[in-house]
């Protein structure tokens, strides 16, 4: 392993900068939010399931067929409530961000469509089956009277059919085939899914029949995450391009591959942007235009200017450093909370790989601690290919804080974040940085590389709350 300590604590804070001795203002405000939040959810599925015992459900278990079509009612009711909770998580709500933060809430919505699938799938196998047996006919036989027989059926099975497609294409093994672009245009069909559901919900059972109070409540629930979807992916992120008109200021190079872009527009400070959070970037010139791009903040936002810092990867963001001066450019955003408002502890630990440096590099200009309080840890394959070193290290030595990079390649076979000479020596963060416990690390970089130093972390005895991360993944 080599590590190369740039600067140690030698430095003097920045005169503005308020020194952190007990947990950041807002954690309790956004633990409230979130507990508020995750309350709501829960309540959710407890009100579809009062709906089915308020229309008598309890008593329709008497016989098999009864049970049966019973139990297919509140899988489909369940699974329904958990299919509109994942449109929210992704819909990118402003107080979901604030209480979770972007990560968080994918990975809850990721870990829902298993659940939700399979209460669907339940849904349809229990109700064939219940109506089979009223009727005494077989399986097969009751599929297809429900198929031809009975009012938007065929739009059942096809969202069915759309949701499995989903599903499946959202498992990491098959997602890992998909360009972006392909998988996200298949994923946009959860929204159809849901949509084509619709219509035999409202005409085929009892439990929603005109009139009923339960019909206004499901269909106000559909409005509103119809809304949400509406409002904040769609007319929020084009109302505050256009407003704010972002264009390319300047593209300059960092190194071999990697560019740091300037971008300049009108009134910034509206949008309130704090250093560690990223934006959905969209560049109208030829090659680009037609993707999005989730880029972090690699230096404090301003009303002058925002700046972002690219690795070209894929084949549009390898013409991102061909971009002109003045190119126009869209944005959803700013999201995370890869941020300051994460904060619990007096002392931050901040860690990161490849371009990972970009929302640490920004977060360490305005995050707040006493000199000698903070620790950056930078992984690479060598001295020579770390991103931004020469700002960190200037801004390291005017904040007091220990900057470490730590070269070499990681063994094979082995679950790590660390070089082979480093884990053959028994070296872990908690030997890095020996004030860890009493820590917030942020940690940023490629998924696998995250997920080791999060572990890492958790053995070294940091509680979930301090540990706080950005993946570069989709």
């Amino acid at each position: 392993m080599s590590l190369d300590t740039r600067t140690t604590q030698t430095g003097t804070a920045l005169a503005n900068t308020p020194r952190v001795t007990s947990p950041h203002p807002a954690y309790k405000k956004r633990m409230r939010l979130a507990d508020s939040l995750q309350i709501l959810c829960v309540a959710s599925v407890a009100i579809v399931v009062a709906i089915f015992l308020a229309d008598g459900g309890a008593a329709k278990f008497g016989t098999p067929a009864d049970a049966f079509t019973s139990l297919g009612i509140v899988a489909g009711l369940v699974g329904t409530d958990l299919l509109l909770v994942m449109l929210v998580l992704a819909a990118r709500l402003p107080p979901i961000d604030r209480a979770f933060g972007h990560d968080q809430a994918m990975a809850v919505h990721q870990s829902l469509g298993k659940p939700a699938l399979y209460l669907i799938l339940g849904h349809a196998a229990l109700l064939i089956t219940g109506y089979a047996l009223a009727e005494n006919v077989n399986v097969v036989a009751e599929t297809w009277n429900m198929f031809t027989g009975l009012p938007d059926m065929p739009l059942a099975f096809l969202g069915l059919a759309l949701m499995i497609g989903v599903v499946i294409t959202s498992l990491v093994v098959v997602r890992r085939k998909f360009r972006y672009e392909a998988w996200h245009a298949v994923h946009l069909l959860a929204y159809l899914s849901v949509l084509v559901a619709i219509p035999h919900q409202l005409s085929v059972g009892g439990l929603l029949s005109e009139g009923a109070i339960a019909r206004y409540y499901w269909l106000a629930l559909y409005a509103a995450v119809a809304g949400a979807i509406i409002v904040f992916r769609f007319l929020l992120p084009v109302t505050r391009s256009l407003r704010h008109r972002l264009v390319v200021d300047r593209v300059d190079a960092v190194a071999p591959g990697v560019v740091s872009i300037t971008l300049t527009g009108r009134k910034l400070d509206k949008l309130r942007a704090t250093s560690g959070q990223f934006f959905v970037w969209r560049f109208w010139t030829d090659g680009l235009w037609w993707q999005a791009h989730p880029f972090s903040l690699s230096s404090a936002p301003s009303e002058r200017g925002l700046r972002i810092t690219v690795r070209g990867l894929g084949d549009a963001s390898k013409q991102l450093p061909q971009m002109k001066r003045g190119t126009r450019v869209s944005f959803e955003g700013p999201y995370g909370l890869f941020t300051e408002n994460a904060r619990t502890s007096p002392r931050v630990v901040l860690i990161a790989a490849g371009i990972g440096v970009a929302p640490i590099r920004s977060l360490l200009e305005t995050v707040s601690f006493a000199p000698g309080n903070a620790t950056v840890l930078i992984r690479s394959h060598s001295l020579g290919d770390t991103y931004l070193v020469d700002e960190l290290t200037d801004l390291c030595r005017v904040r007091g804080v220990e900057l470490r990079i730590i070269a070499g390649k990681r063994p094979s076979g082995v679950s790590t974040w660390l070089p082979a000479d480093a884990v053959r020596d028994g070296i872990s963060l908690s030997t890095i940085v020996p004030e860890l416990e009493s820590s917030d690390i942020y940690i940023c970089g490629p998924r696998p590389w995250t997920d080791a130093v999060v572990r890492d972390a958790r053995s070294g005895g940091v509680p979930k709350k301090q540990i706080h991360y950005e993946r570069f993944d989709w």
